[in-house]
């Protein structure tokens, strides 16, 4: 093997991407893994301008980098994103060393590594936060069983005393009566904040029942109704077929009274409060995301407020017990504690959303009892504004999510295209006789997300509207750079009634763009 040759399998070999360009921004030379990052091929790049095979590429902080480097003939590093002319974008690692026809680029592909990182501070901050709750409840126990102590003998000795005045008759004082009356008041109020404190600790025990949560919110409307006073707007959705759960039914209550009185004490002047149930199926992508969490069926508590909202720094405490943004003797800042407290000693876990000015929305999932039935099981829901008999084509790389979307999809008239990725939806549509009516994709998917495949699709199928889901929230960069003119967007985890009618709403829509648009 020659000399030119062997340096040319070397470079062929590496994983770092290699290439050279002129003083006039031309590629001389590519190697193989550069040819797989830029997306594209040697005939297409090699005496090609920069600029031209990648618009917008001048200006950015890339660019001038690699102009230093070749202007002053010096090495550079940087890591950044690069959008390829798709929309797509990923982040890269690079290099730049002065050579004699212009400068050599070595690049390294950073994307999955920053997610992996991003995902592991994201699961350490969260393990972080469980951590401390998990220590202060300890501590709460601690403390909570000796203060018992000392309430019963406050107790004991108010009801002694109250006695003895009463053996004396008229003899005994009434403002002595009255003092010890306050005295046992006042004890057996702190006797409840004790309690409380007792549920911060994974030890105390609740009377667990397996349940259907419908009858208990249902139950408990009136009471939620009056707790949260006139000027609030309250509306109870129960969703259908809801697996049973195991947790206390007066638990269920007391999380269900404490989350209202918090969003009324954030609607000063009124408001929407929103209290609903559904069956979801939780994915392993949604559970590596949120500490806590296993993939299965679930049924989902939702109560969402149109209230005042929370900045970050709140948000992230609103479970810490103590800690309350009410004004002193308001509140005891062990509300939303012990709520976290009985959701997990039920199996479940609960998030909060929420932003200055846009409310806040407090979501629990509870774990499906074995037995209690498929998600797929869901009794079919009978309004015909959720059939259809049109067309979809699933695009989602979630099998058991793909699989119980398309079952519910079926069961209500619709035919269904299945693709585990965007590069099988394209074949798909390529090869389909007969219209795709919809598009339902997944915004976030390896290679290609929905957002992407919505644009490729356009000219194959520009008949078809857009419905992408997603975990995120709808204000997350992902969601924001997928949502192009004319896409609708289906949060996950979502119900199957919830699914019928994004659908439905997708199809049926006026004067949305369709992929033409």
């Amino acid at each position: 093997m020659t000399s030119p040759h062997l340096a040319e399998a070397v470079l062929d070999s590496l994983l770092e991407g290699c290439q050279v360009v002129s003083f006039d921004w031309k590629f001389l030379y590519l190697n193989k893994a550069a040819l797989v990052q830029s997306r594209s091929t040697a005939d297409y790049l090699i005496g090609r301008n920069a600029m031209e095979a990648y618009p917008g590429f001048e200006g950015t902080p890339l660019h001038q980098m690699l102009q230093d480097s070749m202007d002053r003939r010096v090495h550079g590093r940087l890591e950044t994103p690069f959008r390829f002319p798709d929309g797509t974008e990923r982040w890269f690692e690079v290099r730049s060393l002065p050579v004699p026809e212009g400068i050599c680029i070595l690049t390294i592909d950073v994307t999955d590594a920053r997610a992996a990182a991003a995902d592991l501070a994201r699961t350490e901050a969260q393990l972080r936060q469980s951590q401390k709750l998990e220590a202060i409840g300890q501590l709460a126990s601690g403390v909570a069983h000796d203060f018992n102590n000392l309430l019963s003998i406050i107790l004991s000795y108010a009801g002694l005393g109250q006695l003895k005045l009463e053996a004396q008759g008229a003899q005994g004082g009434v403002l002595q009566r009255e003092a010890l009356e306050q005295i046992e008041s006042a004890a057996q109020r702190a006797s409840a904040l004790t309690r409380q404190l007792l549920g911060l600790s994974r030890t105390a025990k609740a009377d667990a029942q397996v349940i259907d949560l419908n009858p208990v919110i249902a139950g408990a409307e009136k009471l939620v109704r009056r707790m949260a006073d006139d000027p609030v707007k309250v509306t109870v959705r129960l969703g259908e077929g809801l697996g049973a759960v195991k947790i206390d039914p007066g638990s269920v209550e007391q999380v269900l009274l404490n989350l209202t009185a918090n969003a009324r004490d954030a609607m000063p002047r009124g408001g929407e409060l929103l209290i609903e149930t559904a069956q979801v199926l939780l994915g392993a992508d949604f559970a590596s995301r949120h500490l806590g969490v296993r993939p299965g069926p679930h049924v989902r508590l939702r109560v969402r407020d149109s209230g005042t909202g929370m900045d970050e720094a709140t948000r992230t405490r609103v479970f810490e017990p103590f800690f309350t943004t009410k004004a002193p003797g308001r509140g005891t800042g062990l509300g939303l504690a012990t709520v976290r407290s009985i959701v997990q000693q039920s199996g479940g876990t609960i998030w909060v959303e929420s932003a200055p000015g846009r409310g806040t929305e407090f979501v629990i999932y509870l774990p499906c009892c074995e037995g209690s039935g498929p998600v797929a099981a869901v009794a079919p829901l009978r309004s015909p504004r959720l059939s259809g008999t049109e067309t979809i084509l699933i695009t989602e790389d979630e099998p058991a999510l793909r699989a119980v979307a398309r079952e519910v999809l079926e069961r209500h008239g619709y035919q269904v295209l299945e693709a585990n990725s965007a590069g099988e939806a394209l074949v798909i549509a390529e090869k389909h006789h007969g219209p795709i009516d919809l598009l339902l994709a997944d915004v976030m998917m390896p290679y290609l997300g929905g957002g992407e495949l919505a644009g490729r699709l356009r000219p194959l199928r520009a008949e078809a509207r857009v419905l992408l889901m997603s975990g995120h929230a709808a204000d997350s960069p992902q969601v924001r750079r997928a949502l192009a003119p004319g896409a609708q967007l289906l949060r996950k985890p979502f119900s199957p009634q919830e699914l019928l009618l994004a659908v439905r709403e997708a199809l049926d829509a006026q004067g949305r763009e369709r992929l033409d648009g």
